[in-house]
């Protein structure tokens, strides 16, 4: 799934199909933003900005680690369950 959105200058463009693809999106949605806060605000303003902006991408990144595993997980089940049924299909034919 493809999403484009616009807010003020900052556009968000990117593929939601995959967890690292949203979390480089949201980096760089991130890092352009910090960039113009900074041409445009004062330094006190700037700093919180930059504190939300890696609260951001900490959490991003947080996400992303639990979608890894939650997918590993899934599929080391789905290996364990396929390796199960082929051996309770063939065990019977060996007989």
């Amino acid at each position: 799934m493809w999403l484009y959105e616009c807010e003020g200058p900052i556009c968000f463009i990117g593929s939601l199909s995959t967890p690292w693809g949203l979390v480089v999106v949201v980096v760089v949605e991130v890092v352009v933003e910090v960039v113009v806060r900074v041409v445009v605000v004062s330094e006190v303003v700037v700093i919180i900005e930059i504190a939300v902006a890696v609260l951001v991408v900490a959490v991003a990144v947080i996400v992303v680690t639990v979608a890894v595993i939650v997918v590993t997980i899934a599929v080391v089940v789905i290996v364990v369950a396929a390796a199960v049924v082929d051996v309770e299909v063939l065990l019977p034919a060996s007989n």
